[in-house]
């Protein structure tokens, strides 16, 4: 079912996207060679209980899950893209991570994703990262009253294929509220003009996510961490947003932070 959220709501939803926020650019500025995934996963998770927040991934066991998650936040790394279970694993020097954050505070959710190396950039990962922040950008942008998810879908696609990159629309974004994952799915490409209708009070994790070379995906045998079948690199971006009369508000923005 698609829920609107009354102003009101919306206001209310800021708080949990501006602490995923200032936790995202936290960790991002703390994560370096040499960090370890669970050093993330612990400092995430306290700064989860300092706020008085409740993770959305601990216990989340969908169908795709082996397991429940058993970690407060995704780490994905290098031909890792989505749902990256932390795990023993030191950074190296040019490490391509991508850290997925979801939390509920106050019963209203807020999820965001960023990606980033640590140490030495490669050109072509730098090339995947602005690519889809910049379909995020895109998708942004077409989220207004008027338009449809097929809008949003298509302004990804045309920043992604006018890459050279191809889409898996396996996963995409989705609707979020009192939980993490909701109606509408938004894929990642799609045709203008179709879909749902786009409403004022309409509350969206938009979330563009590409792989280097492929777009086909395999599981990882931790039953959690998806990875490209070619060990290509993948990149992902996502932002909360809410649809009102007077344009998108991002509710997990992070640029008053100085960072993107």
């Amino acid at each position: 079912m698609i829920e609107l959220r009354t102003p009101a709501e919306i206001e209310e939803m800021r708080a949990a996207g501006r602490f995923v926020a200032e936790t995202l650019a936290t960790l991002r500025d703390e994560t370096k060679v040499g960090t370890n995934l669970l050093a993330i996963d612990r400092r995430a998770h306290e700064m989860i209980r300092k706020a008085g927040a409740e993770s959305c991934y601990i216990d989340y066991h969908p169908s795709f899950g082996a397991s429940p998650f058993g970690k407060v936040i995704c780490t994905s790394v290098n031909d890792a893209v989505l749902h990256g279970l932390p795990h023993d694993y030191t950074l190296r020097d040019g490490d391509l991570v991508t850290l997925d954050f979801a939390v509920s505070v106050d019963g209203w959710v807020s999820d965001s994703a960023v990606s980033f190396i640590v140490g030495t950039p490669r050109d072509e990962d730098l090339r995947l990262i602005d690519t889809t922040e910049r379909a995020l950008d895109a998708a942004i942008a077409a989220a207004t009253v008027g338009n449809r998810i097929g809008d949003i879908s298509a302004a990804i696609a045309e920043i992604s294929h006018g890459e050279g990159y191809s889409i898996n629309t396996d996963f995409g974004g989705h609707g979020v509220g009192r939980t993490m994952h909701g109606d509408p799915h938004v894929a990642n490409d799609g045709r203008a003009g179709r879909g749902f209708p786009l409403r004022a009070g309409l509350v969206l994790a938009l979330e563009p996510w590409l792989l280097a070379t492929t777009n086909e995906l395999f599981t990882d045998p931790d039953g959690w961490t998806l990875r490209s079948v070619d060990g290509s690199r993948g990149s992902h971006s996502e932002h909360t947003i809410a649809i009102t009369d007077d344009g998108p508000i991002i509710l997990t923005d992070r640029s008053f932070l100085g960072v993107k």
